[in-house]
């Protein structure tokens, strides 16, 4: 895949947005995502030259559940549900938790990027650059892809990162109503759920880092019906 791309029309559901808030699971995603970011050395003159991510935390046992994360609607038929766990944000910084739980009955493979469609309150695609990792947004988030296979329950993260920042008073500020998710080029788009507008500032360009498996956040509903009980009825 090229180190930019532009969004394209695609199928996808609607959805509403939600005011920005931090929820937990955000967080902790994104803590799992940067974790195995490369250090630099010591010696490294380049060192600290860039910013840092958003601050991430690990949730602590006992939290309660939000309610988006309580009942997940049915499962789509590529098998797979996409959703957003949030947005981090710090000094003009965004950083988004996408989540790709597999819902199906059947292994899944996945590779390479989340794909992404960002569209205004008129339901008019916002074409932006698409940044494979986050080398001009961020540090932390360019580890490349690797082939994963999610079985039935399993769950794979990315992060979707952008700036909320003007550096040109001539050119209007953008911001995104909607966001639509392909998990991969060539497949269907899911419309994610977003808390308050995708504020790019007049940047025009989004990162996003590469899929990596981690545990879902939440148990999943039977993929399948339950076969029906051989115990005879009671008369």
């Amino acid at each position: 895949m090229s180190g930019t791309r532009m969004t394209s029309p695609a199928t996808t559901a609607r959805r509403r947005t939600r005011p920005y808030r931090r929820p937990v699971g955000a967080l902790a995603t994104l803590a799992l995502l940067v974790g195995c970011a490369p250090t630099p050395d010591a010696d490294d003159s380049t060192a600290g030259a860039t910013d840092t991510p958003p601050p991430v935390a690990t949730p602590s046992t006992g939290t309660p559940p939000t309610a988006d994360t309580a009942a997940p609607g049915p499962c789509p038929a590529e098998g797979v549900r996409i959703s957003s766990l949030g947005v981090s944000a710090a000094m003009g910084l965004r950083a988004m938790s996408l989540e790709l739980v597999n819902c199906g009955s059947h292994p899944y493979r996945l590779h390479g990027y989340p794909q992404l469609r960002l569209l205004d309150s008129d339901d008019n695609l916002i074409r932006v650059r698409v940044i494979a990792g986050a080398a001009e947004i961020t540090s932390g988030f360019d580890d490349p892809p690797r082939p994963l296979t999610l079985a039935p329950g399993e769950a794979a993260g990315a992060a979707v990162l952008w700036r909320n920042l003007v550096d040109d008073p001539s050119v209007v500020a953008t911001n995104a109503q909607r966001l639509e998710v392909a998990p991969a080029e060539g497949e269907p788009t899911q419309e994610v759920a977003v808390e308050g507008p995708i504020d790019l500032g007049n940047t025009n360009r989004v990162g996003v880092s590469a899929w990596k498996k981690q545990p879902p956040t939440s148990a999943l509903p039977p993929a399948t019906p339950l076969a029906p009980s051989t115990v005879p009825p009671q008369h």
